[in-house]
């Protein structure tokens, strides 16, 4: 990277190591950004790629484009500008970041080539590259730790929800005995290898979800568990620390309810969890990570607040914190005050609004909250593709009748003949008056569905188009074919479904279809029909 700050420039040289150990430019994907004054307080930013015909992009090391040119340009000059104070620390303000640099560099290089093989539906990019940030910043605080302590050995740790497994793998293979627990096996684990430890099992918090023998409880995105890890590692020893990366906002009973709106949903969530590390004993610390996703501040506690010999008052206040959590009797948390840590017991507990029975010693037994619920291991399918048929096709013959008959009518000249007929597009509708159109028992059902009546009108593309929240009649005619070429498994998916699915507009709609038949991917009636091919894919492991 060469920077001329006088003429406002950073050019980035990529380098290719050749056969013979040699290090060659990657001339087509050189690229700068650029800063110039245009006058008084206007300034610009540009990013220039001399040999944008031969820019090669393959999704890990080299970015597409496109994305630099509308993704990171546009930040770039939101960043120069903004004066936000942020309510989060800086990021990784833990670590040295000099030696994240490095060490994450290595490990994206190492691991490159699971985005390639990934075999579930996520993302594989956003979900390979944020593992291998949250094992860089545990693999550097970790060492961290053992110079700290005058350790040698490296420390064993347990992921909670653990997800994919990929976090576990990477941790694995770098020299860190531990291992996986979630309540559903994901395919790619059979990828890994024996050396990579997953268990299939349901969490329930309690006493027999303890790990004495382990250093560190991992909670990455763990959702219902993420309260319960402070607890958990609380319960486990004195010597056990935690480390939580927050996602979706759950208490130890069930969804998280706010208390405050002087802060964001997520401020206030993050605050509740160290509130629980605080009250477990543990000295909380926050840091913001650098990964691809909107919740990335993580929760650590590697020390405690209290001495070994108060630990039966510590496990007394923290049952009677869950106990006053599922009957809502709770303070809220102060992130900039926290609590007055020299009066261990007594003190939390008086600013955490706990009342501690003097005959109260036990903890919960032997499960410490009884309502509550591990998720399914069965993942259910709430995207309105489970509806009966004939519900959803009742529910669009409805919409469609309420766009139609919606005053004053969008009349298009119809391309179908020469006579100026003109086809009816109706009117568009927002998605709260469709709504009102509905009966409660259709909305009802629709509301157990994720998203609800928006998902079954998307899902229903062929008859609406939805845009900015409202509802339209999908005019065919009108869609443009897209420049780029398909890729060859497209092409061939959009040869086999053709005309193998009936026209709703040739049969519902006052006006017929649009379009022609010949040009309409649907059948225009029974006779056009094709019997449908189902297509197997190809997995390459």
């Amino acid at each position: 990277i060469f920077s001329d700050v006088y003429n406002g420039t950073m050019t980035f040289l990529p380098l290719e190591e050749n056969s013979e150990g040699k290090y060659m430019v990657k001339k087509c994907n050189i690229y700068q950004i650029q800063l110039a004054h245009i006058k008084d307080e206007e300034w610009s930013v540009a990013i220039v790629a001399p040999f944008p015909e031969d820019w090669f992009s393959d999704g890990i090391a080299y970015p597409k484009l496109a994305w630099l040119g509308n993704e990171l340009l546009s930040k770039l000059a939101k960043w120069s500008v903004e004066q936000k104070p942020s309510e989060f620390k800086s990021t990784l303000s833990l670590i040295s970041v000099a030696k994240y640099s490095k060490v994450y560099q290595d490990l994206k290089e190492k691991y490159k080539d699971m985005v390639k093989v990934w075999p579930e539906v996520t993302d594989p990019e956003k979900f390979v590259y944020e593992d291998v940030a949250i094992a860089t910043y545990l693999l550097i605080l970790w060492e961290e730790e053992r110079k700290e302590k005058g350790l040698t050995k490296k420390q064993s740790f347990v992921d909670l929800g653990c997800g994919n497994g990929l976090l576990v793998h990477i941790l694995n293979n770098e020299g860190h005995s531990g291992r996986g627990i979630d309540v559903r096996r994901r395919k790619i684990w059979d990828m890994y290898g024996p050396e990579t430890h997953l268990e299939e099992s349901p969490i329930t918090p309690g006493d027999s979800h303890l790990f004495p023998d382990t250093d560190w409880l991992i909670g990455n995105h763990s959702d219902e568990l993420t309260p319960w890890i402070p607890v958990m590692a609380a319960r486990s020893s004195y010597s056990c620390c935690y480390f939580v990366l927050p996602c979706c906002f759950f208490d130890f009973h069930g969804k998280y309810s706010r208390r405050q709106s002087k802060k964001t949903q997520y401020r206030e969530y993050l605050d509740f969890v160290a509130q629980v590390g605080f009250v477990c004993g543990f000295h909380v610390e926050e840091d913001c990570l650098r990964i691809p996703s909107t919740k990335r501040v993580s929760l650590t506690g590697r020390k405690r607040t209290y001495p070994p010999t108060e630990w039966a008052l510590i496990d007394k206040q923290i049952t009677q914190y869950i106990n006053n959590r599922q009957t809502c009797a709770v303070v809220t948390y102060d992130r900039r005050v926290g609590f007055h840590q020299k009066d261990h017991s007594d003190s939390v507990c008086k600013e955490a609004g706990l009342e501690l029975p003097e005959n109260d010693t036990e903890t919960a037994g032997t499960i410490w909250m009884p309502g509550f619920h591990p998720r399914e291991k069965v993942e259910q399918i709430r995207n309105c593709a489970s509806l009966p048929r004939d519900f959803v096709d009742d529910v669009v013959l409805k919409v469609a009748n309420l766009l139609l008959n919606a005053t004053p009518q969008k009349a298009c000249s119809s391309m179908r003949d020469e006579n100026s007929h003109t086809w009816n597009q109706g009117e568009s509708l927002s998605l709260k008056e469709v709504a009102e159109h509905l009966n409660r028992e259709t909305l009802k059902r629709l509301k157990s569905e994720y998203g609800g009546l928006q998902t079954l009108l998307k899902n229903n593309h062929q008859v609406f188009e939805v845009l900015n929240g409202r509802v339209h009649i999908r005019d065919w005619r009108k869609e443009k074919p897209s420049r780029k070429p398909k890729p060859e498994v497209k092409r061939r998916l959009s040869a086999e479904a053709f005309k193998t699915r009936l026209c709703w507009f040739f049969i519902h709609h006052p006006d017929g279809c649009s379009l022609p038949s010949e040009s309409c991917p649907y059948a225009h009636g029974t006779e056009e029909l094709r019997q449908s091919q189902s297509i197997k894919k190809k997995k390459h492991i």
